[in-house]
Order: C-alpha cells, then sequence, then structure tokens
C-alpha cells in the first residue's frame, strides 16, 4: 500500500519518525509534512504566499523514503503533495499524527492534526489522524507498532472492498485496558477550557497567552473521551458536511 504521512507537530516529530519506522518495510511510505511546528491550524491554507519545499535527507536515508518539508500548514502539505508532486502515483491512505496530545471531542475542530487528514479525504483518499495522550504510558513507537499490526482491520482493508473512503480520528489512551489494545467506535464528546487566556502587561502593552485546563461537558458512554479514560483505543468516523439538516428540513417545509 502507498500510504502518505503528515502531521502538524513538523518533520522532525517523534511521532511521525515512529510512523515511518513502523510501516516503511511493508508499505511504500511518502512524508509530507510541516517544517516547523504548526499545532492548533486546524484546516488553514497558505494563500498567495510561496512556499519552500525541501527533502528532509535524515529520513530518506535512514529509512530510504521520500520526505518532504513544506513550509506552511499541515493542510498545505498534504494538498501540496497530492495536488503539485504525487501526479499519478496518488497514496492510497493518508496518516496524519502521531499528534503530541489527544485530539478528543470539539478538539478536532481546532487540530492540525485532523485538518492533514481531513485534506486527504476532500481527495477521496481514506484518511486517518492519529493521537497519543501526553501523559500516556504508551510511547510513539508502541502506539505505531500498535496501527501498524491493525491497520487492515481498522480501515476495512483499504483494498476495494470499503464503498467509500473513511475518515477516522484515532485516539490512544493513557493506559490500555487489561494491558491490550482494543478499539471502541464512538461520538465526539464535548470539550471546552476553563481560563483559557492568561494577561500579561508589558512596556505598556497587554498580551494574552491561551492555556487553561480541561473541562469536559459531554463524556458520556459512547464519546471519545469516555473511551480513552476507560483505557480503549478510540475511533471517531468523522464527515465534512456540516449542512444542519434538521433546520434545514424545518426551513423547507415551510
Amino acid at each position: 500500500m502507498r500510504i502518505l504521512l503528515s502531521n502538524d507537530d513538523g518533520i522532525e516529530a517523534k511521532g511521525i519518525e515512529a510512523l515511518v519506522k513502523a510501516l516503511y518495510k511493508e508499505h511504500e511510505v511518502i512524508v509530507s509534512a510541516p517544517m516547523y511546528q504548526q499545532s492548533g491550524m486546524a484546516h488553514a491554507l497558505t494563500v498567495g504566499k510561496p512556499m519552500e519545499v525541501r527533502h528532509d535527507e535524515r529520513l530518506e536515508a535512514a529509512y530510504g523514503i521520500t520526505a518532504i518539508a513544506v513550509d506552511g500548514t499541515p493542510t498545505d502539505s498534504v494538498k501540496l503533495y497530492l495536488e503539485a508532486v504525487a501526479g499519478e502515483a496518488q497514496p492510497d491512505l493518508v496518516v496524519s499524527g502521531i499528534n503530541h496530545g489527544a485530539n478528543l471531542a470539539t478538539d478536532v475542530l481546532y487540530s492540525g492534526t485532523v485538518g492533514a487528514a481531513m485534506e486527504g479525504y476532500l481527495h477521496d483518499i481514506s484518511s486517518v489522524a492519529l493521537s497519543l495522550d501526553v501523559d500516556s504510558q504508551l510511547s510513539y513507537d508502541e502506539s505505531a507498532a500498535i496501527f501498524a499490526a491493525d491497520l487492515s482491520k481498522l480501515t476495512g482493508q483499504l483494498t476495494g472492498q470499503t464503498a467509500k473512503p473513511i475518515f477516522y480520528n484515532v485516539n490512544f489512551p493513557k493506559q490500555l485496558k487489561d494491558g491490550r489494545p482494543q478499539y471502541v467506535f464512538g461520538r465526539q464528546g464535548k470539550r471546552d477550557y476553563l481560563n483559557a487566556f492568561e494577561q500579561q502587561e508589558k512596556d505598556g502593552r497587554v498580551f494574552y497567552t491561551m492555556a487553561g485546563e480541561i473541562y469536559d461537558s459531554d463524556k458520556g458512554s459512547a464519546t471519545d473521551i469516555y473511551a480513552t479514560e476507560s483505557g480503549y483505543i478510540s475511533v471517531t468516523p468523522l464527515i465534512i458536511d456540516i449542512t444542519d439538516y434538521v433546520e434545514l428540513d424545518k426551513r423547507l417545509e415551510k
């Protein structure tokens, strides 16, 4: 299988290299990732500004793969590769991650990790976003090995057996229940952050730094938050159509 890897932590991040190591022996792996850390960029694009692209010689030499760094967002990295570099050799799968930190619940709206996977899905390519809790007992290498071992099972064997491309958001827990990987499919929960902005003043100017404490207002038993807190690997199938069909139907009935 031809697999395109990207992320939002940058091409030098441990999470993306862990995926390379886990996948390159059995698959054709290509990396196209941001040159620098790009967390929180969601599905942002760089418009009207030239983006430098350069080969990452370290990854290419270590694993014998093609690896490019893009001076842009996670979405730029995937879109540029698919539309300007790949030509007819389009990937069978886009994988974004492994992100440093969970992307659960409403975090998916802000996540550059999810944004990169979304771009693959917009090109009708099955795409998966992978994230690992910052306090997880699992390492990047262990998480990547689990994903690689279960790739066919998780994604429906991506060889024509799926009726349409998938778009999954996958989160590894802090600790695996019973010490083994178990997948739970569920919906997004709802997450917000308390005291999200810290104010500072310097030289008469006012600055705000975003931080905050996690506040989960919906982590019911069917949610991704509940699954990871229970030691399961959470899988949430995502879509890109955000039309409110209930409201639309009401308006059309009038």
